[in-house]
């Protein structure tokens, strides 16, 4: 049975996005969306709980949360592999860990296929940027392309606020002070209730997870900094429902009004198959301009579609747009076009003519 470092720099030869360490199957990494399984030696309770011990000792993290049978949920790092991110919970009355790889160094946009578009949000000074998806469709990348172009061009401070932390940003010509929740602050909520204090030009909240988060990122976004937040949304209209939806019905007409004058763009990504055995992102960009936040302000949502096909030469894309386009490239397939589209018959239709 291999040891946890060993298991780790396989995954990295095999460029895996995950390792899955689970009672009843060999050891599992995640590839492209595929996943590959390391020989035939299925995990047993002894071998994971071994394996699970190795990592807390290579994390140097104290094993109390493990010892006391609570889900665990934390980030480290190891000389010459790069950073991993580790969820440690039972099923089946067993132990089990799921591992996201995640190299060191920042993401390549030009690798990843992110377009200029979503990369331009970076050029905003101040408001509410929303980039949202499903879990593992690359929120986390996204973000952190964006930072380190802002990073890289102006000065100021930038503050992250993640759990756990993922990609580590040195300072350029911003300083960049990262938190990570439970360790560094007890709570996104009281971290971005101290950022306020904290001479801040950029904040990115990792999520905007349930009304009090949600309500202190709109206030913080009022004050001038520009703030980046994720949510687990599939379009740019389901966004902003759900920020709605927290708050009580009295209370959402003036939502409607401080969303419309503070939102500045809302990107949302899903990974799709490519004809190579690969995965490319597809996106869904909408940039506030004027129509657009009337349609805010006036509870127009469903006109968004239209106004981002006619935003195109601001940089903005509907989900089904951007996928005919890599169908058109030779990217995907036409199959692949259909299943991940919104409106499946107004995507047969275009992917006929």
């Amino acid at each position: 049975m291999m040891n946890i470092e060993q298991i780790l720099e396989k995954a990295l030869g095999y460029e895996a996005a995950d390792i899955f360490l689970v009672a009843g199957i060999p050891v599992t990494y995640k590839c492209s969306g595929k996943q590959i399984r390391d020989g035939e030696e299925r995990l047993m309770p002894d071998n994971l709980d071994t394996l699970i011990r190795e990592i807390y000792a290579v994390s140097r993290r104290d094993p109390k949360n493990y010892n006391n049978e609570v889900d665990d949920d934390f980030s480290f790092s190891l000389s010459k592999l790069g950073r991993f991110r580790v969820n440690v919970f039972r099923q089946r009355g067993s132990v089990a860990a799921v591992i996201r790889v995640i190299r060191f160094g920042l993401p390549d946009p030009e690798k990843l296929g992110i377009p200029e578009s979503v990369l331009s949000l970076a050029d905003v000074k101040k408001g509410l940027v929303l980039i949202t998806g499903a879990a593992g469709t690359g929120k986390s990348t996204t973000l952190a392309c964006i930072l380190d172009r802002i990073n890289r061009s102006r000065d100021g401070h930038i503050i992250t606020m993640e759990d756990p932390i993922e990609y580590i940003h040195r300072h350029n010509r911003c300083i960049v002070s990262q938190r990570e929740i439970s360790i560094d602050t007890p709570s996104y909520l009281d971290s971005l209730r101290s950022a306020l204090r904290e001479s801040p030009d950029v904040i990115l909240l990792g999520e905007m997870r349930d009304y009090d988060t949600i309500s202190a990122a709109i206030t913080a976004a009022e004050t001038g900094v520009l703030l980046f937040s994720t949510l687990h949304t599939s379009s740019v209209s389901n966004t902003i429902n759900r920020i709605l939806d927290v708050y009580p019905s009295n209370q959402q007409q003036q939502v409607k009004i401080q969303l419309s004058q503070i939102l500045k763009g809302v990107v949302c990504q899903q990974l799709v198959p490519t004809k190579d055995g690969g995965q490319t992102a597809a996106f869904e960009i909408m940039k506030t301009n004027n129509a657009i936040q009337n349609m805010i302000r006036e509870d127009k949502l469903h006109q968004l579609d239209s106004a981002m096909q006619s935003g195109a030469a601001e940089g903005m894309c509907t989900m089904d747009g951007y996928l005919l386009k890599l169908f058109r490239s030779g990217v995907i397939t036409k199959d692949t076009a259909l299943t991940y589209c919104v409106y499946y018959e107004n995507m047969q239709k275009r992917l006929a003519l």
